[in-house]
Order: structure tokens, then sequence, then C-alpha cells
């Protein structure tokens, strides 16, 4: 999900600039009971296939706020969890998903490290997996607005889930059906803080993942939104885990979601270090 962030709301806000909603912060986040908020990206998946309910549920077993999971579309109209626009890389089939009917989607297997039989799971799994006990990072890949607002409100899930968007029309899209869901997408990667407030007016946000500036984070934080950081790699370490939370910023994104949870716990930071002269 870092290719299509940088400029993406550049975008969005030269189409639809005229569009206001009167306050910055549309919609509040999904409630967390840890003041340092850790997602799971793409669930729980270094031995589990990511993606899957299984890399779901131990993301849930580990203690993670979030779980991040891509949202696509088959060729009938299912809603299913993939990160890849093809099934190449993650299953032991071929082809792209949209050109997949679900039965088709249903005979392949996720390939998995630990030798079990996992399948691609659809979006109504991930939420009956989620309901009450994680809230979900949904990364907007490619389906319908509606379809997947109307998803999430007969699972219950409206409190839990938090919305990527990737393209302009999708944020207009979940504005104008579901303006009570919160929204996250990167900002304008040189923006400077004097134009935030005006961006912001224009395009209201709840969320954003891609300013590391420390003054402009609590700028940020000032106008309602919360910042949540990838860090995911292969090589997270504590280093690096200290030096993002140091910036102000309110969770994080991580391929290393139990590792990052023990040393949240073990340095007692599941309530983020104390940042001072922001």
């Amino acid at each position: 999900m870092m290719n299509c962030k940088t400029n993406l709301l550049v975008l969005v806000l030269s189409c639809f600039a005229l569009i206001t909603f009167g306050q910055r912060t549309v919609a509040p986040l999904p409630k967390c009971k840890n003041g340092f908020i850790v997602i799971a990206h793409r669930g729980s998946h270094l031995v589990k296939p990511e993606n899957s309910i299984a890399a779901i549920e131990e993301a849930i077993e580990l203690g993670a706020d979030y779980v991040e999971i891509d949202l696509r579309t088959t060729r009938d109209g299912h809603l299913v969890l993939i990160h890849n626009e093809t099934v190449d890389h993650t299953t032991s089939g071929n082809g792209r998903i949209q050109d997949l009917n679900l039965d088709e989607v249903a005979k392949l297997a996720l390939n998995a490290k630990d030798g079990h039989l996992y399948s691609l799971p659809s979006f109504m799994e991930a939420l009956k997996a989620c309901k009450n006990r994680i809230n979900i990072y949904l990364d907007f890949k490619q389906a319908d607005v509606a379809q997947a607002y109307e998803e999430i409100k007969a699972a219950g899930m409206e409190k839990q889930v938090l919305v990527y968007i990737n393209k302009a029309e999708q944020y207009t899209a979940w504005r104008a059906l579901a303006p009570q869901m919160p929204l996250m997408s990167g900002l304008p990667r040189q923006i400077k803080k004097e134009d935030l407030i005006t961006f912001l007016d224009k395009m209201p946000l709840e969320a954003t993942d891609n300013i590391s500036d420390p003054v402009l984070i609590a700028a940020l934080k000032e106008s309602g939104l919360s910042v949540f950081l990838d860090v995911q790699m292969a090589d997270e370490d504590s280093v690096k885990w200290k030096a993002t939370m140091e910036k102000g910023v309110q969770g994080v994104q991580t391929d290393h979601p139990e590792a990052l949870l023990r040393y949240l716990k073990t340095n007692n930071l599941r309530d983020g270090l104390k940042v001072s002269g922001l």
C-alpha cells in the first residue's frame, strides 16, 4: 500500500476543492483501550498467510489494536481480502482477482509457511472475526463503496473500521454515503504547517500516515488528526520504533506486532512516549 500515497490528496483536492464540511474532524476514530496504537499490517503474517483469518486471529491474540486488511472485488462482485491485483504471489493460483469468480477463488490455497491449508477470506468473514475484538484499518484497494458499507453495517462494525482511501472518487463516495465513517490517506509530502488548516478545511480526514516531521505531526494533532506511521519492514527493531514514537505519532503499522507489543509492554510504553518540545 505504499506506491500510490505520495500525492494522492493533491489530486483529490484539485478535483474536489469546492467540497467543504465545516470542520476538520468529521468522524471519530474507532475506540482503543491503549494510548499508543499498534496496527498489524495484513494481520500477524510472519508465519500465517497475509490477509487470512488466521493472521487476523493471531493479531487479536497478541493484543494489537487494529488489523490492516486489503479489499478487492471478484469478477462476480464479491468482496475479498487480498493485497495484490493478482493472486499469483499469495495463492496456489494465477490471474487477476477481478477476472476470477468467487467459486474459483474458493478453490485457491493461500501460501503458508506452517504447512496448514488456508483459504482466501471474504470481507464478511473478516468482519465477523474482528467484531468486538479488534478494529479494522481497511485499505480500500478496488471495491464498491456502497457494497462495502452495506457489509460493514450488516456486521455491526460501523464503529470499528477506519477506511484508507486510495482514489479521489473513493473519498467523495465515502463522505456522501457514510459521513460518519473515519477516513485516512496520505497528505502532500511537501506540505507546510501554514497550509495544513486550509488544506484540511477543504478535505477533512481523521488520520494520515506519511508525515514524519514532528512539527507537522504536532500541528496535525492540534487539527484533530491522528498520525499512524508505516514502520513495516524486515529489519524493524526497538531503535526504529523508539525513533518513530519520539516524533509524537499516535501509532504505527508493523509487520512485527508480537515483537513490537513485547517491546512496548516491557518498557511500559503502551500509552506512548511523553514527548516534550512539540
